[in-house]
């Protein structure tokens, strides 16, 4: 197995360059190979004494990806390590973006080759430039390699870092909609991280406002309302007001979709039995199953029961409402409380979840909070009252112990 070893002082660029063009010229035979390989190394000989940099890691990056199926791990890392250092020689920070750029889109174009190592090459790039959006288009690359290569597992923790990332980089709406739907999708591949994948793509959808063209995420609200619908762990979201997502309710096609995403947030069991009657062969489509639309539109029926009924609840209306028998209401009582939608004390609720928190939502939370700050009021008046009256019999008795003391004295 052929290895690079520094064994002269010939420039190790010169060396990775004669290194890749020897194995991509090695079936040809000494008389077609050798003037090939002479050729290269002239070339990059000569942009590394003109300081062309760029020409030079474009034709290295070539010839690497040319041999990256004849070549051991070890040798690819140590020939990308080599490639990835001439960001440090860049003359300037366009010329960075545009090799970084040249770099990390060759090591994703073959992401079936050995992807763990390539998602490692561009994390060396990434923590080897300084240049920010140069940062962000290798990361972009990085999130396209995960998908592809089936590296999920490796890039999700960077997630949690996604707010510091962004401030650092300093990206535009637009970029920020590509890392937002990129996350989206890598986040997608993994069913257990359907809250974080929607989380993303709320996110995404929100970067749109009636000025833009809504055409253009048209089909991620879609796919947002349908994850939500089908996601049976999620009771709660803000896509409804959101422009990209209200754009489907004039939309001749999707209509029902966002009707179905409105009854979700806003109504009740009988509202979606009228639409599941209606839209039978749509729900199927999207791959909705009835039976599981049904048991979560009856867990958010029960919450909305508990927010309108100031947390007493009848058991006939319960029966009612999720159209069930009486001998199955406190086993849906128990899924709710179970899905930690709401909090039972006794026979009553203390505590409901909101599907939805708009306008009203928030005009309630006000009311309440002025309920509690007049209560506490209240407390600290009493309190302070009390303290007067403590210290004024303090202050009594202290005088009286003085006088008494002076006596025997």
């Amino acid at each position: 197995m052929t290895t690079i070893v520094p064994t002269s002082e010939e420039d190790p660029f010169l060396a990775v360059v004669r290194f890749t063009s020897q194995l991509a010229w090695a079936d040809a035979g000494p008389e077609a190979a050798e003037p090939e390989i002479t050729r290269l190394c002239r070339e990059a000989e000569e942009s590394i004494v003109a300081g062309k940099w760029l020409e030079l890691a474009s034709l290295m990056v070539a010839s690497a990806e040319l041999v990256s199926s004849k070549v051991s791990e070890k040798d690819l890392e140590c020939t990308y390590t080599i490639i990835c250092s001439l960001v440090k020689n860049a003359n300037s920070a366009e010329d960075v973006l545009e090799m970084v750029k040249a770099i990390s889109s060759k090591v994703v174009q073959q992401p079936s080759d050995k992807a763990s190592l390539r998602l490692k090459i561009l994390f060396n790039l990434y923590n080897l430039v300084d240049h920010p959006y140069a940062r962000f288009q290798v990361y972009m690359k990085a999130l396209t390699l995960a998908v592809e290569g089936k590296l999920a597992e490796y890039v999700v923790p960077s997630f949690e870092k996604i707010d510091s990332f962004l401030k650092e980089w300093s990206i535009d709406t637009k970029d920020q909609r590509q890392l937002f739907l990129a996350i989206a999708n890598v986040l997608r591949e993994n069913k257990s991280l359907v809250k974080e994948s929607l989380k993303f793509l709320t996110k995404y959808l929100a970067t749109f406002s009636n000025e833009d063209a809504l055409d253009e995420a048209k089909q991620e609200a879609v796919r947002a309302v349908i994850e939500f619908v089908k996601a049976s762990s999620i009771f709660q979201c803000d896509l409804l007001d959101l422009p990209a997502v209200a754009q489907l309710e004039k939309d001749a096609k999707y209509a029902p979709v966002y009707q179905l995403l409105k009854i979700f947030l806003t109504q009740r069991l009988n509202a979606y039995m009228e639409f599941q009657a209606a839209n039978a062969e749509s729900l199927q489509t999207y791959g909705l199953v009835d039976e599981e639309c049904v048991t979560k539109m009856r867990l958010l029926s029960l919450v909305d029961l508990a927010s309108d009924e100031s947390g007493k609840i009848p058991y006939t209306s319960i029966k009612d409402t999720l159209q069930v028998k009486e001998e199955e209401v406190e086993l849906w009582i128990v899924k709710a409380i179970t899905a930690k939608l709401i909090d039972l004390c006794f026979i009553s609720f203390s505590r409901c979840s909101e599907r939805e928190f708009g306008s009203k939502q928030w005009q309630s939370l006000r009311t309440k909070l002025a309920t509690w700050r007049d209560n506490i009021g209240n407390v600290i008046s009493t309190i302070e009252s009390n303290k007067v009256t403590e210290e004024g019999s303090q202050a009594s008795s202290a005088s009286a112990a003085t006088i008494q003391g002076l006596g025997v004295r």
